[in-house]
């Protein structure tokens, strides 16, 4: 552990003389964990985390056009790796956080049989996000490719913005199905779903990373800190998630 991360943990434990605020970027399908993962470290700290929600591709964009963020919580490995070679972030700040689970959903009761689902290709339209921004919509193209079915359906594709606009399209009916994260549905027991296997497409490592404008934001290295801890890790698990080994 660093001495950076150190001392955070110790400022945690002690407490804030001051409080501070830190803007991050947070991946549309970690939406409700890092909510309530904020509302704890502020409990508990002082600090306040002033959270954004959106596709980890715009975020990326957007943190190299200057956006005022300190810490992105993206949805895949790749793009803090790039803002780390790239100059902008930490690091030895960079850890997996989260490994996401995919999951086929439909609104309705037993529609969603697993594979054979997709293969029988008995329904108009099926909906996933944007593969290009959003990492959990890459796993989705990957899983239809890995069960020889993406040409037969690409026609029936229809894009969200992100993984959440990609839940909306199900949730509201404009598509009988979809390609979700597995937290999305905490706490639905509505529909039929299926959980993708993790051999059809590349597990889903999420990474959060701290971006240099964030090095010197005491909230920020203490935010960073809390997310490894044990509280966070506990409602990371809780929203379906899997931990890093």
């Amino acid at each position: 552990m660093s001495a950076t991360f150190g001392l955070a943990l110790a400022a945690i434990v002690a407490g804030p003389a001051t409080a501070a605020q830190v803007n991050v970027a947070v991946a549309a399908n970690f939406t409700e964990p890092a909510k309530e993962i904020a509302a704890s470290f502020k409990q508990k700290t002082g600090h306040e985390a002033i959270l954004s929600f959106g596709a980890s591709g715009q975020f990326y964009n957007q943190i190299v056009q200057d956006a005022p963020f300190a810490i992105m919580l993206s949805a895949d490995d790749e793009r803090p790796k790039k803002l780390v070679s790239g100059g902008l972030g930490v690091a030895e700040s960079r850890f997996t956080y989260a490994v996401g689970k995919l999951v086929l959903w439909s609104k309705t009761p037993d529609l969603v049989k697993g594979e054979a689902t997709l293969k029988s290709g008995s329904f108009a339209k099926l909906s996933i996000a944007n593969p290009a921004a959003a990492p959990y919509g890459a796993a989705a193209i990957e899983t239809l490719k890995s069960l020889g079915v993406y040409d037969a359906l690409q026609a029936k594709i229809v894009q969200g913005n992100s993984i959440a606009q990609a839940f909306q399209f199900v949730d509201t009916g404009n598509a009988e199905l979809g390609f979700v994260a597995l937290s999305q549905l905490a706490g639905n027991t509505s529909g039929s779903r299926w959980m993708v296997p993790q051999n059809l497409f590349k597990p889903i490592l999420q990474d959060a990373v701290l971006l240099k404008k964030g090095a010197a934001n005491e909230a920020a290295t203490a935010f960073m800190a809390y997310l490894k801890g044990p509280e966070a890790r506990v409602v990371i698990e809780k929203y379906g998630y899997g931990l890093a080994q």
